[in-house]
């Protein structure tokens, strides 16, 4: 057994019997995934993309700006061997759908056993289910735990989103958004959508996912490369697993923007009103069309940046007269804004 593991335990394992005149071995990858961190003011946290019918153990870690502390006992213990109390020791399982008067029960002969599964092919997904564990050895049965309130496996979801479409938002962030899938409180708790999404030079088997949590219909994938087609596709999931892809869309990125900035900047003061001209972007083959303008200014003592739209190669601003001003100017692209042009520095226009 492997205790307090970390990353470094990750590997492949094998066990050998050997004899004189033979030998049997069984290999196992061992995989030691990175916790998820999450805020101190946050009790609980939902695990996914699990692999159906593993048994799966849990910790939990406090930790701060010094470090980790010591990590809480795992989610499943069986009774320690100081507390059993005698020869024979083993479980008794009782439980009930919620509702129902009469318990079913059941004998759990292992003392290091701490789990139990019941499978019934007439059991509802998420139905509820009220569960008590006792105790027994050889002398006789102890007591019973406290009851709780569980709830049968879910349904994975069974239908694709419709209406999915792609929409290029920039050179580098493409929106994908779809209708949500019929869903039944009764089959349990969606948990959200996973968007696979591929670019026209990879494989739709190594593709990136993003993930959209709860009712979400709309994701926007960000980090694209310009000017290139990505494909996507959808797929609700819940904690029993994900449902079927959506049909596959695609959208291409738009070009990046012009790398050159507005410039030769004139500006003219009359009374309260700054008129600004500048030189027109052009745009080089493999860059967005320039469709207009923005200027950016502030006053000098403060951070807040206004801002003016433009589609031609002036504007005109008025502006208070007790101040010092820093304007700049950018084209703008479907592909995003351009470079800034250097910071012009307009003096106090009045004393």
């Amino acid at each position: 057994m492997i205790r307090n593991i970390q990353l470094k335990h990750s590997g492949k394992y094998v066990c050998m019997v050997k004899t004189e005149v033979d030998s049997v071995s069984s290999a196992a990858d061992l995989i030691v995934r990175v916790p998820d961190v999450i805020d101190g003011k946050t009790f609980t946290a939902t695990t996914v993309d699990l692999n159906p019918w593993v048994e799966y153990e849990f910790r939990v870690v406090a930790s701060n700006k010094i470090g980790g502390g010591e990590p809480s006992l795992p989610s499943e213990k069986p009774v320690p061997e100081e507390l059993q109390n005698g020869e024979g020791f083993g479980y008794v399982v009782a439980f009930r759908p919620l509702g129902v008067t009469t318990w079913i029960q059941t004998v759990v002969t292992s003392p290091d056993t701490p789990r139990y599964v019941f499978r019934n092919e007439s059991i509802l997904p998420f139905s509820p289910y009220q569960v008590k564990v006792g105790v027994y050895n050889n002398k006789g049965e102890g007591p019973f735990s406290p009851v709780a309130t569980v709830f049968s496996a879910e349904e994975e979801p069974t239908v694709a989103p419709s209406g999915v479409s792609a929409n290029s938002l920039s050179s580098s962030v493409i929106e994908v958004s779809w209708n949500p899938i019929p869903w039944k409180m009764s089959s349990g708790r969606l948990l959200g959508y996973e968007i696979r999404y591929w670019n026209n030079g990879g494989k739709e088997q190594s593709s990136n996912r993003v993930k959209a949590t709860g009712t979400e219909t709309l994701a926007r994938i960000t980090g694209l490369k310009s000017n290139l087609v990505y494909y996507a596709a959808v797929r609700a999931y819940n904690s029993a697993g994900a449902g079927p892809f959506s049909a596959t869309v695609n959208a291409t990125t738009k070009k990046t923007p012009p790398s050159q900035p507005p410039g030769n900047i004139v500006w003219n003061v009359t009374d309260s009103r700054v008129v600004l001209n500048w030189e027109q972007v052009h745009a080089m083959e493999n860059e967005s069309e320039v469709i207009g303008y923005k200027v950016l200014y502030k006053t000098g003592s403060q951070n807040r940046l206004s801002t003016l739209i433009t589609n031609i190669t002036s504007a005109e601003l008025l502006l208070p007269l007790n101040d010092d001003y820093i304007i700049e100017v950018k084209a703008v692209t479907d592909g995003g804004d351009g470079i800034s042009s250097e910071q012009i520095k307009i003096p106090k226009l009045a004393s």
